[in-house]
């Protein structure tokens, strides 16, 4: 029996995306008919008869339905890019997001020697730091025990492990020893706002890693609670924070003795992330 070609089943997917509510229902349908099949973006579009490899459009046809019921594609892949790496990804952590990377680019500013990333999740900032500062020494703490087991994976995937640790635990949990910078993406959604986020977030990412209280700055407030009793203190403080907070977490930041404040806009012009020093 004869498969399918790229040009019937690639439109009929990108219909029924669509149909779901995906904004972006064609991506989505070629990077799993890339998965599927093992060819790449460019061969899809260079190849509109191709016909599909035995087995493919099954598989591709199983990786369709997941997405019509809104699982992120990044989970439905297992992997996700993050700056120059790419990370093995499941239900256990967030989905690195573009906006996160620019921790790391604050990390490239300040060319620390010693980093620390709280809530490290998948290991995201934690092993791009290590892999674009080769002389930096990474430790990256997480209260997931899930979380650190992927992260640990993809340390290890990447061949990191001789500068990157990664630590059961809160701030109280860091080694003893001074670090030149402090990175953290916390939980910053506030609990009423978790009713109106996307279904891709609301059914499918852990919750626990996202909602932080009523206000959505508790996990902030509490993290710059421990540090102002840590001894010796840090170098400086980069946090992620949601849309609207970069002013009242640069305020947290200012209370908790810090002098040299200032935040960054993401690529949509939103200050997403405040840097304390």
């Amino acid at each position: 029996m004869a498969t399918s070609s790229v040009s019937d089943a690639l439109p009929a997917a990108i219909d029924a995306i669509a149909a779901a509510g995906s904004d972006t229902a064609r991506l989505d349908a070629e990077l799993l008919l890339c998965a599927a099949t093992g060819w790449d973006r460019a061969h899809l579009a260079a190849e509109p008869d191709a016909r599909l490899p035995v087995g493919s459009s099954r598989a591709f046809a199983a990786m369709v339905r997941r997405r019509i019921r809104r699982e992120p594609v990044a989970y439905i892949l297992g992997r996700k890019g993050f700056r120059r790496i790419e990370l093995l990804i499941d239900r256990r952590v967030l989905i690195p997001r573009p906006e996160t990377e620019l921790l790391v680019e604050v990390a490239l500013e300040l060319a620390p020697e010693a980093v620390i990333d709280v809530g490290t999740g998948s290991g995201a900032i934690a092993l791009a730091i290590a892999d674009e500062l080769s002389d930096a020494r990474v430790t990256g703490i997480d209260i997931s025990l899930d979380a650190l087991r992927v992260a640990q994976a993809n340390c290890d995937r990447l061949g990191l492990a001789d500068r990157v640790d990664f630590v059961s635990g809160g701030v109280s949990s860091l080694p003893d020893g001074r670090f030149d910078l402090l990175v953290a993406n916390l939980p910053y959604v506030s609990e009423p706002e978790w009713g109106s986020l996307q279904p891709e977030i609301r059914e499918y990412e852990p919750r626990d890693a996202l909602v932080a209280g009523p206000t959505g700055l508790e996990a902030i407030e509490a993290l710059l609670a421990d540090l102002g009793g840590r001894d010796p203190k840090l170098g400086a403080v980069a946090l992620e924070v949601g849309a609207v907070q970069a002013d009242s977490t640069a305020g947290l930041m200012l209370a908790a003795g810090y002098e040299d404040v200032e935040t960054r806009d993401d690529l949509a012009g939103i200050a997403r992330v405040v840097i304390g020093r």
